[in-house]
């Protein structure tokens, strides 16, 4: 039954039923999977439809690669930056223990030449630490761990195991007071050790020593190795004392001026030794006084 006005489609524009247009395609398909099954017809079409939809697949494909790779990009930079923090603290610590390492190993060989040199010497020695450096920013001091209580006593001199460092000048009960020898007031009699020319060295500025009261002319040349003459009772005679770095000779003064360096670790060290008392005189020397010793007596009777 149509309605009013309008007239059904005709049948060659519907076309063939829905059922039919299934059992047909149903049967196509069905014979193109027998005949590619048996006789690999359609495996070239295949092949040219898969390498004209690979870059579609590719570029569809993209998008999730680019996801993967952002997400494997941060995790290995998180990773790294882990263990490069890792790294970092392991390389800290073993330079902290390194730098021990290295400072024992220095202060150990400090040691073993401290002793080295307390067995060349004839007088009884003693091992002692610098402290701290003395409060008077104008002289050149330092306090030892070693006082009375262990037999210190001033005027006893301090070296280490290149030379002469300075001499006790103050005691305390556990510590004493060591005056370097580059302190501006310090004097050490010494002598040239190239040609025997004796000489008296102070303590000069900057940490330097200066031999002074030396004629214009003294055979004097940088490199000269200075050391004790012994000659004050309190040093040794033959310990390094320092190296003649600069002469300075000027026809209008009288005396050359002539600046040394310490041969001894003065300002840079923390052990020192300190050497006992020189002794009595030889016997030779004792006599001789014990035989001029009347002799005045009876000379200063007579005047009165």
């Amino acid at each position: 039954m149509s309605v009013v006005g309008h007239q059904p489609p005709p049948f060659f524009k519907r076309g063939p039923a829905p059922l039919t247009r299934l059992a047909f395609f149903v049967t196509l398909s069905l014979a193109l999977l027998v005949l590619d099954l048996r006789f690999r017809y359609l495996e070239v079409a295949r092949q040219g439809v898969a390498f004209v939809l690979y870059p579609a697949q590719r570029a569809a494909y993209a998008p999730v690669e680019l996801f993967d790779h952002i997400g494997d990009y941060f995790t290995s930079l998180a990773a790294l930056q882990q263990d490069n923090a890792q790294l970092k603290r392991k390389e800290l610590e073993a330079a902290n223990w390194l730098m021990r390492q290295q400072h024992l190993e220095l202060e150990n060989q400090r040691l073993r030449q401290l002793l080295d040199m307390q067995a060349r010497q004839p007088v009884p020695a003693r091992l002692a630490e610098i402290i701290y450096t003395a409060r008077d920013p104008f002289s050149r001091r330092v306090i030892v761990d070693k006082g009375t209580q262990q037999g210190i006593a001033a005027g006893q001199a301090v070296v280490d195991e290149a030379g002469v460092i300075g001499q006790v000048t103050r005691t305390y009960p556990l510590q004493s007071e060591v005056t370097l020898i580059t302190d501006k007031n310090q004097a050490v009699p010494v002598q040239i050790v190239r040609n025997g020319l004796r000489a008296v060295l102070f303590g000069a500025s900057g940490g330097q020593l200066e031999l002074r009261f030396l004629a214009a002319n003294a055979d004097v040349v940088p490199g000269d190795l200075v050391v004790t003459s012994g000659l004050d009772g309190i040093y040794q005679a033959g310990l390094p004392v320092a190296k003649v770095v600069r002469v300075d000779r000027d026809a209008a003064y009288t005396f050359a001026r002539i600046l040394c360096e310490p041969a001894a670790g003065v300002e840079r060290h923390g052990q020192v030794l300190i050497l006992g008392s020189r002794g009595s005189l030889p016997p030779q020397i004792e006599e001789a006084e014990a035989r001029d010793k009347p002799a005045k007596t009876r000379k200063g009777r007579k005047r009165e």
